[in-house]
């Protein structure tokens, strides 16, 4: 274990909560938000669904969303040599591809349902897919949540023995 930072433990911990942000986030939608909208008729569906998408578009959001990607990323360059490196930059992996999908699939199906003018067409062309594509970023941001709390815990580890052995290794010499 070589010596890091003070600040690694830190970034490693906000990326571990801003990623579990998210990894809610996106599960919400998929238990309850899309379940419950799927209820509604066409034009309430589509309506509510433009309102959701304008509204998440806020800087507490976009901090969370953002920052997951960003601190994971940070927490692994801060990681290189320590034994949990593997894990955050799993971490790191699997959310990069939760923010891809979000990229390439989610928001372009969010731009058309807002320029669309039939409910019913709207609804056809993004429900399912959408739906389809949360569940993918649903499933990989909560496997990077995992993979961030086992490098909690591997760091953690690693760390006590670090200071175990020192502590032994002192009074044995001392």
């Amino acid at each position: 274990m070589t010596k890091r930072s003070g600040t690694t433990g830190g970034v490693l911990g906000a990326a571990t909560v801003a990623m579990g942000l998210i990894a809610g986030t996106f599960y919400v939608f998929a238990c309850a938000v899309m379940p419950g909208l799927a209820r509604s008729d066409d034009r309430v569906y589509v309506e509510v669904m433009r309102n959701i998408n304008d509204v998440i578009q806020n800087p507490v959001f976009m901090l969370s969303f953002l920052g997951a990607l960003l601190l994971t990323g940070v927490a692994a360059w801060q990681g290189r040599g320590e034994p949990h490196r593997r894990w955050v930059w799993a971490a790191l992996a699997a959310y990069a591809l939760a923010f891809l999908v979000t990229v390439a699939f989610n928001i372009p199906l969010n731009n058309a349902l807002d320029t669309s003018t039939d409910p019913t067409a709207a609804r056809t062309d993004f429900e399912d897919a959408w739906v389809a594509w949360n569940v993918v970023r649903s499933v990989l941001s909560t496997v990077a949540v995992g993979f961030l709390a086992r490098a909690l815990l591997v760091r953690g580890r690693s760390y006590a023995s670090a200071a175990s052995v020192s502590a032994t290794g002192a009074s044995v010499g001392g």
